[in-house]
């Protein structure tokens, strides 16, 4: 027996009210995750301003650091300098001028000789008598520029890390950026195809939209996620 018309009908307006609640729960789920997307993004925005203010301020003390420190160099390659000059006089024939070398000699080492550059002394001393053939600068000992730089280069290993984690967070951001701008143009394909009357371009704008959706929301799954 042949369906009645009415029964026709209501067939298909009930086929178009599901199809209405089916673009209606993919509003609702795409909206859902475009503001959550758009969240994290913020939340990575923050992470970048955050990153680059204290990786900045942190190569800023690392160049202060190391202006000092090179500052000091500089002091102490002109102090060794003068001591050089004063041994020379001391090992001189005059005694009066070797006396006189030798008093400015001791003056000038117990004013202007850090314990760093003692201990550098020593070791070059040490090390051309083993080697007389060649020069060892005092300057050139490891622990004497460790300890001279070493606090430059842990304050600028410090602003290189923060500035990375910012240029990370930049890119996690971008992405982000990039996945709620695809949600949104998701978003816009459901809403025509809610006013729309047309079933086929409906389901068009659903699958089309759909897979606009997913890929945003497989491109989002890879982002780490970041409370803060």
């Amino acid at each position: 027996m042949p369906e009645s018309p009415d029964a026709v009908s209501s067939r298909r307006r009930s086929f178009f009210e599901d199809l209405q609640l089916l673009i209606v729960i993919l509003l609702g789920v795409v909206s859902v995750a475009t503001a959550y997307v758009s969240f994290e993004a913020a939340l990575y925005g923050g992470q970048q301003a955050a990153a680059y203010s204290r990786g900045g301020a942190a190569q800023t003390e690392a160049e202060s650091i190391y202006l000092e420190a090179n500052q000091q160099y500089m002091q102490d390659a002109e102090t060794l300098t003068r001591l050089s000059e004063y041994q020379i006089e001391m090992d001189g024939a005059d005694p009066d001028v070797a006396a006189a070398a030798s008093e400015k000699y001791d003056q000038l080492y117990f004013t202007s000789v850090s314990e760093d550059l003692d201990a550098a002394i020593a070791w070059a001393q040490a090390e051309n008598e083993a080697d007389p053939s060649t020069y060892t600068d005092p300057q050139g000992s490891e622990d004497y520029q460790d300890a001279l730089f070493g606090a430059w280069s842990n304050a600028d290993a410090e602003a290189e890390t923060l500035l990375a984690q910012g240029d990370e967070a930049n890119q996690y951001s971008d992405r982000l950026t990039l996945n709620t701008v695809l949600m949104a143009i998701a978003l816009f394909l459901l809403g025509i195809a809610a006013v729309i009357r047309n079933r086929r371009a409906q389901w068009i704008l659903i699958g089309v939209s759909s897979g606009i959706f997913l890929l945003a929301l497989g491109l989002t799954v890879i982002v780490p996620f970041t409370w803060f």
